[in-house]
């Protein structure tokens, strides 16, 4: 009969090889690359490029944010968000408004345009989600979405 190690006995070190299929992160990286070249030509179609979808997505959801926040929720720099919105301008996407109170603070607004086409987009989003979940059952995919939850929980409590 096999002896149990003892609670003190230390694990043994785990190797440094890491292939790529068993690495989690690539994983990830590998799935959401699918993910945003899929999306970024299904989109394309609509005059919004993948940039602007996480805008959108968040405005969609959150109209008349200030930019710092709108940086904040999509998890982008603020230089990057000031050139986004400035090309979410100029193809008519959204407006910034001044705020009364603070004029150096602007309100990211959705033009009616990108009202009008958020629930074509977001069809276009599930499609792909759904495509992507072919054939995988209801109970792994919910543990599918604790775990990764739950991962991204762990790194970002490591970040702090």
């Amino acid at each position: 009969m096999p002896t149990r190690p003892s609670p003190k006995t230390k694990p043994a070190p785990r190797s440094a090889d890491l292939p790529p299929r068993q690495s989690s992160g690539y994983l990830v990286r590998d799935a959401h690359r699918a993910y945003q070249r899929l999306l970024e030509r299904r989109i394309a179609p609509y005059g919004v490029t993948r940039g602007q979808w996480y805008f959108l997505r968040v405005l969609w959801i959150h109209d008349g944010l200030s930019q710092r926040e709108l940086s904040a929720r999509v998890g982008m720099m603020e230089p990057t968000t000031v050139i986004a919105l400035r090309s979410m301008e100029k193809t008519g996407l959204i407006q910034r408004e001044r705020s009364d109170a603070d004029r150096r603070r602007a309100r990211v607004l959705l033009t009616a345009k990108a009202k009008r086409l958020r629930s074509e987009l977001l069809a276009v989003a599930r499609g792909i989600t759904d495509a992507s979940e072919e054939g995988i059952a209801a109970r792994d995919l919910a543990a599918f979405r604790r775990a990764i939850t739950r991962m991204t929980a762990n790194l970002d409590r490591i970040e702090r």
